[in-house]
């Protein structure tokens, strides 16, 4: 992200923003959550303490939705002549990026935003989020803010009640981005605040208590997948599923264990359900319903990641200088996006497309011989302390750094200490890194939220 040191609005010091114009999503998918998010063009004065948007131009372009949004701050005061020399350069570069084929009509006229906020508005209008479904938002926006404000745990309590309608898992998400966005930008005080009463909201509400119990099934069920270990069936895993107490602890099994509940899962689960009789089997009938309902929606969840992966490595694929755009953007390789690229790779050589197949293994080279993940490192660290104690200091004292990618990580490192069989040293390594593993996952659900 952009760092630029700009004149405070109010006491005109000089200060860091990150500062952002272009926001093409077709040539980089985390563009508009950065926009969307109020990550950039925002400042924060040391000084003065001023907070707020600062005015400066945007060009929003997404090909597949067929937006080119422009937005001129009125408060700049440039007549229109001054605003097109200085949005014109942005445009082009949008033109100049897509192959010929997907230079569509829409690029000749700029649709004009005369505010931002309409601008975000029309962004969100093409996902289908309506302006009804922002002024919710807006509202648990409002009531975040008003929480903040106040420092009475007992009349925090009472705005609760009164606003027990909105707090539900978008709320949840949202104060939770709040709360990272703090950390993040280095407002420990404020995140400090927005973390007691996270703490109050899971005690106070129906939702939260609900989250809290999710964090406990999670772990439970973490324990048992690891208790067994290689010996694990797709028939242990059912009675595990079918002896569960809660809907919450079904869900931790569809979070953690996916890949063996197949077509052979389901179709043991019918053939228990045939033998049963009476409530019986009107129970496991509602288990199969829940498991089906809980599965598809995980299955949502990692299409969307894996699209998101998807557009990434191909925004890479349409530079014309691959190994330079895989080196600038190593940070955002996740583990999708690597299996993304060699899935792509292997598609391409079965097809004998050979100039993407260059361009993948340029790509997959760059990555190969980039340094070792920093999760690896954290790990190395993490082994070396003597408990579970330690380790939950440790993480805690830095809760950045308990990423998806450090959770992978840990998960695909135990896996292979667990293959190999009776060796002693890397069963103890296994135990170990399941001890890290299951520390580090309490700590990610109760950062997260979600």
């Amino acid at each position: 992200m952009p760092q630029t040191q700009i004149a405070c609005p109010r006491c005109k010091q000089m200060i860091t923003a990150n500062v952002e114009q272009l926001f093409d999503v077709t040539a980089d998918p985390q563009a508009k959550q950065r926009l969307l998010s109020g990550q950039v063009n925002h400042a924060q004065c040391q000084y003065c303490g001023y907070q707020g948007r600062l005015a400066t131009p945007v060009v929003y372009h997404d090909n597949e939705k067929e937006l080119l949004l422009t937005f001129f701050p009125s408060e700049l005061g440039l007549p229109v002549n001054e605003q097109e020399r200085m949005i014109g350069p942005l445009i082009k570069q949008v033109t100049d990026r897509l192959p010929a084929e997907k230079r569509k009509a829409y690029l000749l006229s700029p649709q004009a935003n005369l505010t931002y906020e309409s601008m975000i508005e029309t962004i969100l209008g093409k996902d289908g989020i309506t302006p009804e479904m922002l002024k919710e938002q807006q509202d648990r926006v409002q009531f975040i803010e008003r929480l903040m404000q106040v420092t009475t745990k007992d009349v925090r309590s009472e705005l609760i009640k009164q606003n027990a309608k909105i707090i539900d898992e978008q709320f949840f998400a949202l104060f939770s981005r709040i709360a990272q966005n703090a950390l993040g930008s280095g407002q420990e005080p404020l995140a400090r605040a927005l973390i007691d009463i996270q703490t109050q909201l899971l005690e106070e509400t129906e939702y939260g208590r609900q989250l809290k119990e999710s964090v406990g099934e999670l772990e439970a069920a973490q324990h048992e997948l690891q208790e067994a270990g290689q010996s694990l069936t797709r028939e242990k895993l059912l009675d595990m599923v079918i002896s569960s107490k809660s809907d919450a602890r079904i869900r931790a099994y569809v979070s953690l264990a996916r890949g063996g509940m197949d077509y052979v899962f389901f179709q043991t689960l019918s053939e228990v359900i045939e033998k049963s009789t009476g409530d019986e089997k009107t129970r496991l009938e509602g288990i199969r319903e829940k498991l089906l309902g809980f599965v598809a929606d995980i299955d949502k969840q990692m299409e969307a990641r894996f699209k998101q992966a998807q557009e990434f490595v191909e925004s890479l694929l349409a530079q014309e200088d691959i190994e330079k755009a895989v080196t600038a953007n190593l940070d955002r390789f996740t583990q999708d996006a690597v299996d993304i690229a060699q899935q792509m790779l292997k598609e391409s050589s079965e097809k004998n497309d050979y100039a993407r197949m260059g361009k993948l293994q340029k790509m997959i080279q760059v990555l190969q011989a980039a340094s070792a993940p920093p999760e690896i490192a954290i790990i190395e660290q993490l082994i070396q302390l003597p408990d579970a104690a330690a380790i939950e200091a440790a993480l805690k004292q830095d809760e950045q750094i308990v990423t998806q990618e450090l959770l992978d990580t840990l998960t695909g490192l135990s896996a292979q200490m667990e293959s190999q069989g009776d060796n002693p040293e890397a069963k103890a390594m296994a135990d170990k890194l399941g001890e890290i593993y299951k520390i580090a996952l309490k700590i990610s659900m109760k950062k997260n939220l979600a």
